[in-house]
């Protein structure tokens, strides 16, 4: 063992490579790879779709489809971590979304950066998450009543957004 270590050591030093770790950045650099548009539909559109899965149906009754491996499933609900638990996982998805929406630098899909300044856009952004997590609690608790209840507060924290950021005239003038 003792000559492995001094092999290895020695071909390494004779390469000029180092054993010693390299310790990362305490604040590496946020990358910001979708705009807007793109992460409201890879991230927050189809988590959303999943809570409110649960204002009409019983997450606890969906079941795998049969013959097929729910670790390769496509909907959350089917998948090795469906049910109540695909509830809990996509509010979530919600909650932590919101700090992917205070990103600076982040731009709509017309190049305006996101108004991650303004108070409204915070204000809207923070209603999103606590809406997730009380989704989330509601998930944890089995409870459909309550996450009926909730999922009208998510939709109304979405649509305030909508209309003042989104649901503008022109796409130009999207996210003014």
């Amino acid at each position: 063992m003792h000559r492995t270590v001094l092999t290895l050591s020695f071909t390494l030093a004779l390469f000029g490579l180092s054993l010693t770790a390299q310790t990362p950045s305490a604040n590496p650099p946020q990358e910001i790879h979708a705009n807007l548009n793109q992460l409201m539909r890879g991230v927050l559109y189809p988590a959303a779709n999943v809570v409110f899965f649960a204002q009409d149906e019983n997450p606890g009754d969906v079941k795998p489809v049969p013959g097929r491996d729910p670790s390769m499933a496509t909907d959350p609900l089917t998948s090795t971590f469906g049910g109540w638990q695909a509830i809990e996982n996509a509010a979530l998805a919600l909650a932590e979304s919101a700090n992917l929406l205070n990103i600076s630098g982040r731009t709509c899909s017309n190049g305006v950066a996101v108004p991650t300044k303004d108070p409204a856009w915070a204000a809207f952004v923070q209603q999103v998450r606590d809406a997730s997590m009380k989704s989330y609690k509601a998930a944890q608790a089995k409870d459909q009543d309550k996450i009926i209840e909730i999922a009208d507060e998510l939709s109304t924290s979405c649509s305030g957004c909508h209309r003042k950021f989104r649901d503008r005239k022109t796409p130009e003038n999207r996210c003014k």
